[in-house]
């Protein structure tokens, strides 16, 4: 690609969802020093194009280069300084469907990955999201198709629900739950996937979108 030092490479082609790929890039800068570069392969997909610029412009590194190659694109990513960011991003998740998680958790991810302090409220069906073991699915005419629908939305690089929701937890989000929701749908507070998540309703969550810049209603 350049003449340029390459500190890591990482291949990501394949996959065509760029929360997955940028997910991977940011914990392999991670493990680099501010002024290494970070060698990116992606498939020849537009929006990794302007994903990945948009990402490094947001959280500081240096996009050093963008090109076509003979079997995808190829990214040079130079590490900059720790992002810091003033905006914060409130989403409440109320569905437990397969296809209506997706841009809420997508958004969610794309706001911490940037270095927004991100906060999840799960109210709803959608608490039965966070009950181990729990697979969303299709709904309504679409249901017999769901097999089909994961399968395709795997390949593409769209993780389970509950991946998602364990790396916004390690990127530092934090989740809250309806405590009236979790009663309707008979959620226990040990089946969940996480053991310290706030019982809350609708005032406390209330105070934290006082706060945030951002809001999202899925």
């Amino acid at each position: 690609m350049t003449t340029i030092p390459v500190t890591k490479s990482l291949d990501r082609r394949g996959k065509t969802i760029t929360t997955f790929v940028i997910f991977d890039a940011a914990a392999e800068l991670a493990t680099i020093r501010e002024g290494d570069v970070l060698e990116l392969l992606t498939d020849d997909f537009d929006p990794f194009t302007h994903d990945v610029a948009a990402w490094c412009g947001t959280v500081g590194h240096k996009l050093v280069s963008s090109v076509s190659t003979t079997d995808g694109l190829g990214f040079l990513i130079e590490k900059g300084p720790a992002p810091t960011t003033g905006a914060s991003l409130a989403v409440v998740i109320s569905s437990d469907g397969l296809e209506e998680l997706l841009s809420p958790l997508g958004f969610a991810l794309a706001a911490a990955l940037e270095g927004m302090p991100v906060y999840v409220y799960v109210q709803g069906p959608a608490v039965r999201v966070l009950v181990q073991g729990f697979r969303p699915k299709l709904h309504g005419w679409a249901k017999p198709f769901n097999r089909f629908a994961a399968s395709g939305l795997s390949k593409a690089g769209h993780l389970p629900a509950q991946d998602k929701l364990r790396q916004l937890r390690g990127l530092g989000a934090k989740i809250y739950v309806c405590g009236p929701s979790m009663q309707h749908f008979r959620v226990k507070s040990d089946a969940l996937i996480f053991d310290d998540l706030p019982l809350v309703e609708y005032f406390s969550f209330m105070s934290v979108m006082k706060e945030a810049d951002v809001h999202i209603y899925a």
